[in-house]
């Protein structure tokens, strides 16, 4: 009883995996290519704890081909070209069946001159590759790794699927189900697991040690807020520093306090979170909650975020603290986050609406035949660069998707385009 509950609790095969539908369902992708033994490579992108790994370790024993595991944490080149060696060898001998696969976990932590000595290999064919990251595989997977692989999402686990990890606990678990155990509410438990199994099954455990044998395990609200309390870090820091810690800098910079937006800065750098990370997070905070208010701000995120990839640890620190404090002072808008999401929810109920013919482009004489480009007023040849004309679909007319906020910058703009359109 020495291993985790996590780890004891490991699916070994598809039907044992909780959730992921879109792609170890009856119709999933993954499932699709285990049940043909066609792997192709892929990358699995998803938050800490939704099987990420698990799935990986499925698939090994269900394809009867040679399974290599490199930890990006831990390997270099050198280990890289180790093991590609091997699978060099694998793919020669008559005893092989198909192709080695190789399954690098945290593959966003790879430098590019690790990710770039996996390309010929990959594109070769002599090795199928499957990787793991939490980190958005656009910014940290090299393009042309990219463009030869699938990338897959996984999604925290919902309610429900929590739910069922909790009751397969208690009954599968050989520990577990010689205990007496009273579950009594899971609000507390699933919030704290966050959609993270690996977290839920954690914080089992720690409800688990810290109840004498011989007395009733009680799984309510209180009983996790107070053991958490009392041992904050006893399940997955490392989810912690990647969930908990950044939502509380998010809404602190939102929310103008740059004291409070430092210290939650200092917590991540201290605890090791990846530069890059809190860099994509200034961006995104910059666009969302700064937005018209002060675009600069998009643009000073923007130069942090190459600041860091020039000059890295510890002076990165110096950009990253001097982002947070000018967003957390700035006027806030989030008027062009809600604007394109209307947008959005707008274009899915009306569906593809013809392009107004005096707005086509109209590149061939037989387009200008048919209409194309003509009765378009062109801004420029007007006074104030501006003239009324319809730029909406014909079956939609004009829609305000854009509500500008209370705040100079915005007012301005506001004022601006009543007197022109009114």
């Amino acid at each position: 009883m020495n291993a985790p509950l996590a780890e004891r609790l490991r699916p070994q095969n598809l039907d044992q995996y909780i959730g992921q539908e879109h792609l170890v369902g009856p119709d999933g992708v993954i499932r699709r290519m285990i049940l043909t033994g066609n792997i192709a490579s892929f990358i699995l992108w998803g938050p800490p704890g939704v099987g990420k790994t698990t799935l990986a370790r499925i698939i090994s024993q269900a394809i009867d081909v040679p399974f290599y595991t490199l930890s990006a944490v831990s390997s270099g080149v050198k280990e890289v070209r180790e093991v590609l060696d091997k699978c060099r060898a694998d793919a020669r001998s008559m005893f092989t069946k198909g192709r080695p696969i190789l399954f690098i976990d945290e593959i966003h932590r790879f430098s590019k001159n690790q990710q770039d000595s996996l390309l010929g290999a990959v594109e070769s064919g002599i090795v199928t590759l499957i990787g793991a990251t939490t980190e958005n595989p656009s910014f940290e997977v090299i393009r042309p790794l990219l463009s030869r692989a699938q990338v897959y999402t996984l999604r925290p686990l919902l309610e429900p699927q929590l739910d069922q990890l909790l009751r397969r606990a208690v009954a599968d678990d050989s520990h577990l189900a010689s205990r007496s155990i009273d579950i009594r509410e899971t609000t507390a438990l699933f919030r704290f697991a966050g959609g993270d199994a690996r977290k839920l099954l954690n914080i089992i455990d720690l409800l688990d040690q810290s109840t004498p044998e011989g007395e009733t395990i009680v799984i309510d609200d209180q009983a996790v807020t107070d053991r958490l309390q009392q041992n904050p870090a006893a399940y997955d820091k490392n989810g912690e520093m990647h969930y908990d810690i950044i939502s509380a800098f998010i809404k602190s910079v939102r929310g103008s306090d740059p004291d409070a937006a430092i210290y939650w800065l200092a917590r991540m750098i201290d605890g090791g979170e990846e530069p890059e990370f809190i860099a994509r997070r200034l961006l995104i905070l910059a666009a969302e909650d700064i937005g018209l208010a002060n675009p600069n701000a998009l643009l000073l995120a923007n130069a942090t975020f190459d600041a860091i990839h020039k000059i890295g640890w510890p002076e990165g620190r110096i950009p990253l603290a001097e982002c947070t404090i000018y967003l957390a002072t700035s006027p806030k808008s989030n008027s062009a986050y809600m604007a394109i999401d209307d947008a959005l929810s707008f274009v899915r109920e009306t569906g593809n609406q013809p392009v107004p013919l005096h707005l086509r482009n109209a590149p061939t004489a037989l387009m200008k035949e048919m209409g194309y480009g003509r009765d378009y007023k062109y801004a420029h040849d007007y006074p104030g660069h501006f003239v009324r004309q319809q730029f909406m679909p014909d079956t939609i007319g004009h829609h305000p998707f854009w509500h500008p906020a209370d705040n100079p910058a915005e007012t301005k703009a506001a004022d601006l385009q009543t007197r022109r359109w009114s």
